[in-house]
C-alpha cells in the first residue's frame, strides 16, 4: 500500500532527518520523559562544565580526559535520540505518503437517504456525521461512511495498495473510506465521521510514532529502569565522601574525581535498554503498518504478543470460502437426473459461488442443459436467513433447496415426510466436513447436494505452529456441530464453536477471559461488534462495517482474516525484542563493573588493582573505554531494535533458555571483548 511501503532499514532520507531530530531531542523537556537518559543528559552537562573549569586551570583532572568523557556522554544521548528518531522517521514517511493521497473534494449531498439526482454540490470538508451523499462512477468518496443503497466497484489502492477493485454494498461490506474512488455504478453513502476524524486522519496520526502513547508493559519497564537508576545514583553519590575520608585518613592516594563518578554512574545504570526502549515500541507499531494493519493503540500490539487463544472464522480463514457442489445424493426411488434437474432450476438465480457450482455440476456431470432465467417465466424465491432456503415456482412446481431442518419443515407443512435415507445422507455429508443442502419438490424430498469446504493449504501446519507457541485455536462457524467437527479435525484446529450467534461468541470470549486467557478474534460485520469490543485483540476488516471497525483495536487494510496469525507473531516479536535487549543491557553491566570500578578507585584503594582482570592499560583508558563502549553499543543495537528479534514459534521455557544464552551470556562476554579492544585502540592512538 502507498503508506506502508517497505522502507529500507537505513533509508538515506530517513537517516538524514533522524540525525537532525537527534539534536532537536536534546531539549530538556523531551529528555525528562526518559529518566535513564535524563541522568546521562545531566551527566553530559556536568562533565562539560568540569571541562570548562579545567580549561581555566582549576580542573579536577586533565582537560583532555574530561573532554573525551563529556563528548562520549553526549554521543550516548544522541545515539539514543537517533534510535528513537529512526523509528519515528519510518512512521512519518508513511504518514507523508498518506497525506499526499488527501485532496479537496466536492461532494454530491442528497436531501434524503435515497438515490436521486437532485443533489447539492458542497465542499467535502463541510460534510458532517449523518449527511448522505451520492457517489457515481469516477467520483472520489469524500469521507468515511456506510453504504445504504447501491452496489459499486471501488478502487481502494490509495489506502490498501491493492490494485484489484472491491465490491461495496449495504450489509457486511458497507464500509467505505474517504479518498477511495468509485470505478463503476453508484453508491448512496451515509457519512459516519465529522471533519478531521476520518479513518485517514486517524491512520496518519497513528503511524506517526511521535504521537504514540506508551503501553502498560513499557511504562512498567520504565518504572523499573528508573528505580534502578535511582539506586545506582544514591550508591554513586555516597562513594565520593568515602573516597575523601579514606584519603584524609591514610594521607595517601587521591580521591575519586566527579568526572569518573559520572562515568561510573552512566555505565552502571541500564542505559542500553533505556536508550532503545522507545524505539522498540515505535518499531513494533511500524511492523504492524508494514503488514497493512493499523493499530489503534500500542496496547493492542503489545496485547497481541500475550494472546493465548485465537478465535477464527471458518469461511475465508480456515477454508477457501467458496463451497463447491461435488455430488448429488438422490433419495430412494429418485433418479440422478430428476434431482439434478430440480437442483439446477432452484439455483439458476443464485449468483453465489455455491449456487453457480450446483448449476455447473448438473450440466457437466448429468448433461443437463443450463436454462435461461428469462425464458422460463419462473418465480424465484431468494434465500433468507429466516427461511434458510431458496427455490423456484415453475409450471405449478414448488422446488426448494436449503438446510435440512428448513426443508423438513417445508415438506411437513404440506403433509409430506422426511425420508430416513435422506436424513442419513445429511449426517454422512456433515460428518465428512461438507455442507448438506436438501432439495424438495412439493411434498417430495428428492435428495442431498454435497457442498464441500476446501481447507486452505498449509493451514494445518500454521495451527501446529501456534500450538507449539502455547496458543489455542478456536474455529467459529455458523455450521451445524457435525460439519464443524469434521472441518476442525481436518484443519487441525483445537476447538470449535458451531451455530455461532453474536451472543454465543460474546459468551465464549467472556468465559475464556474469566479463566485468565487473553483472546484475539477477527470480524467484519455489525453482528461481530460486541465480540470484537470484548476481545483483548480485535482485528476488524477494512471491508467491514463501521461498527466493526470502531469496536476493533486493530484494522486490517487487506481484509484478510488469516492476518490474525501474523498480528500475533508481530506482537510476540515486540515482546521478545524488548525482553532480549533488557537482558543484554543488564548483563553487559557486569563487564563494565570489572572495567570501571577498579579503575575509578585504584588511586584511593590500591588493592583494587587485582580486579583489573581485563588488563586495561591505565585507569583513564579503562574509564574511557567503558564509556565509549556504553555509547557505541546503543548505536550497534539500533538495527535490532528496529527490525526486531527473529521470531521463532517455540514455547516460553525454550525461548527463555535461548535468550539467556544469547543475550544473557552474550551480554556478559561482548562487553569484555569490546572494552578491551577499545582500550588497545586508545593506547595505540595515545588518547589515554
Amino acid at each position: 500500500m502507498a503508506h506502508a511501503k517497505k522502507h529500507r532499514l537505513f533509508d538515506p532520507t530517513i537517516i538524514r532527518q533522524a540525525v537532525i531530530e537527534s539534536f532537536k531531542k536534546l531539549n530538556p523537556v523531551h529528555q525528562l520523559r526518559n529518566p535513564v537518559m535524563f541522568v546521562v543528559y545531566v551527566g553530559s552537562l556536568l562533565t562539560t562544565l568540569l571541562f570548562a573549569q579545567a580549561l581555566v586551570g582549576h580542573g579536577e583532572a586533565p582537560a583532555g580526559f574530561i573532554l573525551q568523557i563529556a563528548l562520549w556522554l553526549w554521543f550516548t544521548v544522541l545515539f539514543a535520540n537517533f534510535a528513537e528518531a529512526m523509528a519515528e522517521g519510518r512512521g512519518k514517511a508513511q504518514a507523508d505518503a498518506l497525506r499526499k493521497s488527501r485532496r479537496e473534494l466536492t461532494a454530491k449531498k442528497l436531501p434524503q437517504p435515497k438515490y436521486g439526482l437532485n443533489f447539492t454540490l458542497v465542499a467535502g470538508g463541510l460534510l458532517k456525521k449523518g449527511d448522505v451523499v451520492l457517489v457515481q462512477t469516477g467520483d472520489t468518496i469524500p469521507a468515511d461512511g456506510d453504504v445504504i443503497e447501491g452496489v459499486a466497484s471501488v478502487d481502494e489502492s490509495a489506502i490498501t495498495g491493492e490494485s484489484a477493485p472491491v465490491i461495496r454494498e449495504s450489509g457486511d461490506r458497507s464500509a467505505v473510506t474517504g479518498g477511495t474512488r468509485v470505478i463503476s455504478d453508484w453508491l448512496v453513502v451515509r457519512i459516519t465521521t465529522d471533519p478531521g476524524e476520518t479513518f485517514l486522519d486517524r491512520m496518519i496520526s497513528l503511524v506517526e510514532g511521535a504521537k504514540r502513547q506508551k503501553t502498560p508493559n513499557e511504562i512498567a519497564l520504565n518504572i523499573l529502569l528508573a528505580a534502578l537508576t535511582v539506586i545506582f545514583l544514591l550508591a554513586t553519590v555516597t562513594l565520593l565522601p568515602y573516597s575523601l575520608y579514606s584519603v584524609a585518613a591514610v594521607k595517601l592516594g587521591a580521591p575519586v574525581t566527579v568526572t569518573v563518578l559520572v562515568a561510573l554512574l552512566v555505565c552502571l545504570i541500564p542505559t542500553t535498554i533505556g536508550g532503545l526502549l522507545s524505539a522498540i515500541g515505535i518499531a513494533g507499531m511500524d511492523r504492524m503498518v508494514q503488514a497493512n494493519v493499523i493499530a489503534m493503540s500500542g496496547r493492542a500490539v503489545e496485547a497481541a504478543g500475550d494472546v493465548d487463544v485465537l478465535l477464527l472464522d471458518k469461511t475465508g480463514t480456515i477454508t477457501l470460502g467458496n463451497r463447491q457442489a461435488t455430488e448429488f445424493i438422490p433419495a430412494q426411488g429418485v433418479s440422478f437426473d430428476r434431482l439434478g434437474d430440480a437442483a439446477q432450476l432452484a439455483s439458476l438465480s443464485d449468483e453465489t459461488p455455491e449456487g453457480r457450482s450446483i448449476v455447473v455440476l448438473a450440466k457437466e456431470r448429468y448433461q443437463l442443459r443450463e436454462r435461461h432465467i428469462h425464458e422460463l417465466g419462473a418465480t424465484f424465491i431468494p434465500f433468507s436467513a429466516q427461511t434458510r432456503m431458496s427455490g423456484v415456482n415453475l409450471d405449478g412446481r414448488q422446488i426448494r433447496k436449503g438446510a435440512a431442518e428448513a426443508i423438513e419443515a417445508f415438506v411437513k407443512e404440506r403433509g409430506g415426510q422426511f425420508p430416513p435415507d435422506v436424513r442419513a445422507a445429511v449426517e454422512t455429508v456433515a460428518k465428512q466436513g461438507g455442507t448438506p443442502l436438501v432439495v424438495a419438490e412439493g411434498v417430495n424430498v428428492l435428495g442431498v447436494i454435497y457442498l464441500k469446504d476446501i481447507i486452505k493449504g498449509g493451514i494445518k501446519e500454521r495451527f501446529a505452529e501456534l500450538r507449539r507457541m502455547g496458543i489455542k485455536t478456536v474455529m467459529i462457524t455458523g455450521d451445524n456441530p457435525l460439519t464443524a467437527a469434521a472441518v476442525a479435525a481436518e484443519s487441525g484446529v483445537d476447538d470449535f464453536l458451531a451455530q455461532a450467534t453474536p451472543e454465543a461468541k460474546l459468551a465464549l470470549i467472556r468465559k475464556l477471559q474469566a479463566g485468565g486467557r487473553l483472546v484475539a478474534m477477527t470480524g467484519d460485520g455489525t453482528n461481530d461488534a460486541p465480540a470484537l469490543a470484548q476481545a483483548d485483540v480485535a482485528v476488524a476488516m477494512n471491508t467491514g462495517t463501521q461498527a466493526a471497525k470502531e469496536a476493533g483495536n486493530l484494522v486490517d487494510l487487506d481484509s484478510n482474516p488469516t492476518k490474525l496469525i501474523e498480528v500475533v507473531s508481530i506482537g510476540k516479536q515486540l515482546l521478545m525484542t524488548r525482553g532480549a535487549l533488557t537482558t543484554f543491557s543488564i548483563a553487559n553491566d557486569v563487564a563494565k563493573y570489572f572495567a570501571i570500578i577498579p579503575a575509578a578507585f585504584v588511586t584511593t584503594y590500591p588493592a583494587l588493582a587485582v580486579l583489573n582482570i581485563m588488563g586495561l592499560a591505565t585507569p583513564e583508558s579503562a574509564v574511557l573505554s567503558a564509556v565509549i563502549f556504553n555509547a557505541l553499543v546503543i548505536l550497534a543495537l539500533v538495527p535490532l531494535a528496529l527490525r526486531g528479534i527473529r521470531y521463532l514459534p517455540i514455547g516460553a521455557a525454550s525461548l527463555l533458555k535461548r535468550h539467556l544464552w544469547i543475550y544473557g551470556v552474550g551480554g556478559i562476554i561482548v562487553p569484555f571483548v569490546g572494552i578491551k579492544l577499545i582500550d588497545l585502540l586508545l593506547v595505540a592512538l595515545h588518547l589515554a
